[in-house]
């Protein structure tokens, strides 16, 4: 194929990034369209950077160098970077690309001035933007400088932060291209940028223009605050303007540099409101061009609207499909389970093939739509206190929503509404009995499925499958289920309730919930505990694990004196606990039995900081607590104005809550041993494809639906291209953050607590876990990075169960995300640890090491000087 150096913006479309790069390719898009003026120009291609890169000495071991910097490691990234730029700076531009560039001006005007900007391949793209990466330069004047700004541009394919992006992004160098755009200068009156949903809250019925007197380059480097424009159905609905002070102008002989502005202008709008209506409009345009919300840079000259660039918004959340105009309310359904990571899409498709109630997907997340519930009186008052007893922030963020009057419609009582959540359950007997007679049901059905999906391959599978998908939702709909978790809740409401009403005391059902009987969740972090007491004895296997990578290790530990028993153990443990694992709602999630190395911090953490015996002693010592208080709070409450009717009823609910609290982490416990087997039965189906040429490797089964790898089963034939793409998707979510609540306009509504009995500066959450604790704040994001020492104070996104073994050499506990009755919270009440969650943005408020102070009683934590 013959190369092309340099290739005119008309003769662009938007399929032609590989060769203009994303910027380019827009930019070419944007021309062709009737009625959005594009400054002229043309684009140098990647052809001729790759021309110049084949002339950098060792480029290819300086890439793999390149590749293998952590992105944390600032000097050696900033050092290798800027060496590799001056190399590139520093070659010669061929003479024939020279002539390609110099012909490529005439048409446009060879003496004037030119914008020279860089366009990288992976820039300006859906699912990175790539914004502020690579270097632009303006008003540039003459060949010779643009040639050397073009070299320039190639070079600032490798500054420090481009390659920190690309390496956070999960983009390899290598597949990373530049092209360069010189287009006419535009020596606008006024300049700046329009996004065509507001980059805040996320509304694409609200856009918003930032604008500024002279070019753009004073608003997007800082040195100006924009008058600030919200336009919402086509009116001006909010405006701030800014005193201007400085601008930034061309100067004749290239360059630009900061002007004052003139007195009489300091207080003017930079834009009239007409002008911005008509910006938003052609905004619109453009934004229905490309079929995404737009960042777009504009100039206005001579009163006409220019764009320099458009490319997407990539920090906004994505709204699921519906199909319909109407209006929709969405919560978050991995705030609830305490996973807010995104889901590959087969766990995606599981979660919801066997959930109870139908969910939406957005951004690798799943979502219930709570519109019709919140339309009508009595479904909205029974949603409204399940989700405040939940998370008050969700329902904060729903009253908010409520309270605009318009967007939700209503409905009569009738209307259909689902079950209310949280409302009253039918009465059940304070019987230990039918926690036994749950947990036998559910071995039960386990032990038919792991029975009789034995053997069962290929379309028979699925059709299999389907129908246990069909028993595991009858186990988990079973009216007898939801009576035993409703009955430890709201058991556990009563006493907090009651108790404080009597006593003024806060959150009392905390110590009397410590140890409950039968919580399979905190029996898994206590028996670690038990596998550490096994390995402690044995230097050499504490030795060997400290250095263990590979996730065969347990084969080699019976080699070592005491291995056999270490193995021993950690199997054991295994078989009761190895389907678990971080995000385990996600059923590609790796496990613990099929990665077994995610244990070990753990176990080694436990080995240093317990001795014998440990686990034993700590449940003994949880229930002589609880049962202490017991004895005080009853002993209190009959000294009451009648007292003794309300101790007697304090003790039928003490007596409730231990009975049940701990039954409410065993449904999760069932759904995750069925995944286990249901993975274990896809995962064999996945390699006889791989077997057969139709899959490059197993885990591609994870980007695909349930349904699609179904039909792939059928057809012995995959679309690799939608693997990739959804590759590429799942990756990009990783940058977004899931709204607790968001409408169908794309706003993500927050909620707020509205208190006014916490410290000035202390970051507020729920009290889950009553106590208060000092120590050092331990901010860990990931489970296998973790190490605790004595008196840490875990910080945290969310635990689910997972995180179990983690508490019980905590001293405390902060997690962004959680409720009352999430898991973590569960855990953290029967362990003793103080604990609070909700704290927003706590893992970037608290840094790893500073002292802090948790009041889990009141609900706040501290940061101490």
């Amino acid at each position: 194929m013959t190369e092309r150096y340099v290739v005119g913006l008309q003769e662009v479309d938007g399929t032609q990034t590989a060769i203009v790069g994303g910027k380019g390719a827009n930019l070419g898009a944007l021309s062709r369209m009737d009625g959005i003026r594009v400054p002229g120009g043309f684009c140098v291609t990647t052809d001729a950077f790759r021309r110049i890169m084949a002339e950098v000495p060792s480029i290819d071991d300086q890439l793999d160098q390149l590749s293998r910097l952590n992105p944390d490691d600032r000097e050696a990234v900033r050092t290798l970077s800027a060496r590799m730029r001056r190399t590139i700076e520093g070659i010669a531009v061929p003479g024939d690309l020279v002539a390609a560039i110099t012909r490529a001006l005439a048409p446009l005007g060879e003496p004037a001035a030119y914008a020279v900007r860089s366009s990288a391949t992976a820039e300006d793209l859906p699912t990175a933007s790539f914004a502020g990466q690579h270097d632009t330069s303006l008003n540039v004047v003459g060949p010779t400088a643009i040639l050397r700004h073009v070299s320039r541009c190639w070079a600032s394919l490798f500054t420090e932060r481009a390659v920190t992006y690309r390496r956070r992004n999960g983009i390899d160098h290598r597949t990373v291209h530049m092209a360069v755009i010189v287009q006419r200068m535009v020596l606008p009156h006024a300049a700046g940028v329009l996004f065509t949903a507001d980059p805040v809250t996320g509304n694409r019925k609200v856009a918003t223009v930032d604008a500024g007197f002279g070019l753009g380059e004073a608003l997007v480097s800082g040195l100006v605050n924009p008058d600030v424009f919200t336009v919402r159905h086509g009116e001006v609905v909010a405006k701030a303007i800014a005193p201007k002070q400085r601008a930034v102008h061309a100067l004749p002989a290239g360059g630009t540099r900061e002007v004052a502005v003139d007195s009489h202008r300091k207080e003017q709008p930079a834009l009239t409101d007409a002008q911005v209506l008509r910006l938003v409009r052609l905004g619109r345009r453009i934004e229905a061009h490309f079929g995404h919300p737009q960042d777009i840079e504009w100039c206005l000259a001579d009163d006409g609207f220019q764009i320099v660039q458009s490319r997407p918004i990539t920090t906004l959340f994505p709204i699921p499909e519906t199909g319909d105009q109407e209006n929709h309310v969405y919560v978050s359904v991995g705030h609830g389970q305490m996973m807010t990571d995104p889901m590959k899409p087969l766990g995606l498709s599981l979660w919801k093939l066997t959930a109870m109630v139908p969910m939406h997907e957005a951004g690798g997340r799943l979502f219930v739509d709570v519109t019709r519930r919140l339309a009508s009186p009595a479904s909205r008052t029974a949603l409204l206190d399940g989700m405040g007893r939940g998370d008050p922030l969700i329902r904060d963020a729903l009253e908010t929503v409520l309270d605009r009057g318009d967007f939700v419609p209503s409905l009569p009582d009738a209307g259909p509404g689902g079950p209310p959540a949280g409302g009253a359950s039918a009465p059940i007997e304070t019987d230990p009995a039918v926690v036994t007679e749950l947990v036998r049901r559910s071995r039960t059905s386990i032990a038919a499925l792991e029975r009789d999906i034995r053997g069962k391959a290929g379309p028979a599978l699925f059709a299999f499958l389907l129908e246990a998908f069909e028993e595991h939702r009858r186990v988990l709909g079973d009216p007898l289920n939801h009576q035993a978790i409703m009955a430890g809740m709201e058991a556990t409401w009563w006493l907090n309730d009651r108790l404080q009403e009597w006593l003024g005391e806060k959150n009392a059902a905390d110590t009397l919930t410590l140890s409950a009987p039968g919580n399979i969740t905190s029996r898994m972090g206590l028996a670690l505990l038990d596998v550490a007491d096994v390995i402690r004895p044995h230097p050499e296997v504490v030795a060997f694990l400290r250095g263990v990578e590979d996730d065969g290790f347990l084969d080699e530990l019976a080699k070592l004196a005491g291995g056999s028993e270490a193995r021993d153990a950690i199997e054991a443990y295994l078989d009761r606990y190895g389907m678990r694992c971080v995000g385990e709602i996600d059923i590609t999630r790796p496990r613990w039995r099929e990665r077994p190395t995610q244990l070990v911090p753990l176990i080694l953490d436990n080995v240093r900081n317990f001795g014998p015996g440990a686990a034993a002693r700590r449940f003994e010592e949880g229930r002589q607590k609880a049962r202490k208080k017991e004895q005080d709070v009853l002993s209190r409450v009959r000294a009451l104005p009648d007292g003794d009717r309300k101790a007697d009823e304090a003790k039928r609910m003490i007596d409730r809550v231990r009975t049940f609290i701990g039954y409410r982490e065993y449904p999760k416990y069932d759904i995750v041993s069925r995944y286990f087997v249901y993975k274990q039965a896809l995962l064999e189906e996945a390699e006889r494809l791989v077997r057969a040429n139709v899959l490059a490797e197993q885990g591609d089964i994870f980007y695909l639906t349930f349904e699609e790898l179904h039909d792939v089963v059928r057809a012995n034939q995959v679309d690799h291209g939608l693997i990739q793409g959804r590759k590429d998707a799942f990756r990009s979510y990783h940058a977004l953050t899931p709204p607790r609540v968001f409408t169908s306009d794309g706003e993500a509504v927050i909620g707020a607590y509205r208190r006014d009995d916490v410290p000035a500066g202390a970051l507020t959450g729920l009290p889950v876990s009553a106590g208060t604790v000092e120590g050092r704040a331990r901010v860990i994001l990931d489970l296998a990075e973790a190490d605790l020492e004595a008196g840490d104070i875990l910080v945290t996104t969310f635990t689910d169960p997972s995180w179990s073994p983690l508490f019980v050499g905590a001293a405390g506990l902060v997690t962004e995300v959680g409720g009352p009755m999430t898991h973590g919270a569960v855990i953290a009440r029967e362990y003793g640890l103080p604990a609070v969650v909700g704290v927003e943005r706590a893992t970037r408020l608290i840094r790893d090491g500073q002292r802090i102070r948790l009041h889990g009683t009141d609900g706040y934590v501290e940061i101490l000087p």
